[in-house]
C-alpha cells in the first residue's frame, strides 16, 4: 500500500493521533485526504494545512458515514484507503453506568463495522482498497483502568482479523494499528491525574509522539503488515501472554499494585 497519488480517508482527524496521520499522508503523496471528526473547525484546520477536504461525520450513524463515502467517490471516484481511526477512552469499570459501554461500543468498534460496510462494497468493484483500523495494544493485552476500552478495542482487532480473512483474497488489505503509550489526551490527561492504568501503561514503555505512529503507519502500510505495532514489544508481551497466561495476568496485576501503592 502505496499512499503516493492514494484517496485517503481518516476518521478522528481533527487532533491526535488522526491529524498526525492525515499530514504524513499529504506529505508522502497523496492525491487527496479526506479529514473526518465531531469538530468540524478542528478538521477543517487540519485540512487547511494539507490541502485537504473537512468533513464534519458522526462514525456512529450509519447514514452518515454512508454519507462521507458517497459524497468522496462523487467528488473523486473512489477511496484507495479508508482509516478508522476515530476512538474514545472512559476510565471506567463494572461500576459504570451503561452509558459509557454503550457510547465506546459505538465508537471504537460499530463505526469500523459501519466504515467497512459502506466503503468495501465500491473497493470491491474496482478490485483493490484498503482499511487501516486503529485499536490499541489494549486489544492485544488490557487496559487495567478502563474496562470499556479494552473490550471494544479486542473487539476492533476481532473485526480487523475477519475483514483480513473474508476480503484479503479479494484485494482488500487490512492493517491493525495498535499503539501502546502515545503522547495524546487520552493517555497524558489521566496521566497527570495519577490514575493507575495510565502510570502502568507509561510504565511499560516509552511514551511516543503521534508523528512516530504515523511512521510506524508509513512502514506497516508499505509492507502490508496486519499488525502495526509502534511499540515493538507489545509484540513480545503479546506472546508471552499466548505462551502463558497466568503468569502475564500476575505480572500486570503486581504492575497495576505497583503503580497504585
Amino acid at each position: 500500500m502505496d499512499v503516493k497519488d492514494a484517496i485517503v480517508v481518516v476518521t478522528g482527524g481533527a487532533s491526535g493521533i488522526g491529524a498526525a496521520l492525515a499530514r504524513r499522508f499529504s506529505a508522502d503523496g497523496a492525491a487527496n485526504v479526506v479529514v473526518v471528526d465531531l469538530d468540524l473547525a478542528g478538521a477543517q484546520a487540519v485540512a487547511d494545512e494539507i490541502d485537504g477536504v473537512a468533513e464534519c461525520v458522526d462514525v456512529t450513524d450509519p447514514a452518515a458515514v454512508n454519507g462521507l463515502v458517497d459524497r468522496t467517490l462523487a467528488r473523486v471516484g473512489r477511496i484507495d484507503l479508508f482509516c478508522s481511526n476515530a476512538g474514545m477512552a472512559t476510565g471506567v469499570g463494572l461500576d459504570d453506568p451503561n452509558d459509557l459501554w454503550h457510547r465506546a461500543f459505538e465508537v471504537n468498534l460499530m463505526s469500523q463495522v459501519y466504515a467497512a460496510r459502506a466503503v468495501i462494497p465500491p473497493m470491491l468493484e474496482r478490485g483493490r482498497g484498503y482499511l487501516l483500523q486503529t485499536a490499541s495494544a489494549a486489544g492485544l493485552l488490557t487496559s487495567p483502568g478502563d474496562a470499556p476500552y479494552t473490550v471494544t478495542k479486542h473487539g476492533a482487532v476481532a473485526l480487523a482479523e475477519w475483514l483480513s480473512v473474508t476480503y484479503g483474497s479479494q484485494g482488500i488489505g487490512v492493517s491493525v494499528l495498535c499503539p501502546m503509550g502515545v503522547a495524546t489526551p487520552l493517555l497524558m490527561d489521566p496521566l497527570a491525574a495519577g490514575e493507575p492504568g495510565a502510570q502502568a501503561v507509561a510504565a511499560s514503555g516509552e511514551i511516543i509522539s503521534t508523528e512516530q505512529v504515523a511512521d510506524a503507519v508509513i512502514a506497516g502500510l508499505a509492507e502490508e503488515r496486519f499488525l502495526i505495532l509502534p511499540h515493538p514489544q507489545v509484540g513480545t508481551f503479546w506472546a508471552q501472554k499466548a505462551s502463558d497466561p497466568d503468569r502475564w495476568l500476575a505480572g500486570v496485576r503486581r504492575l497495576l499494585s505497583n503503580r497504585s501503592n
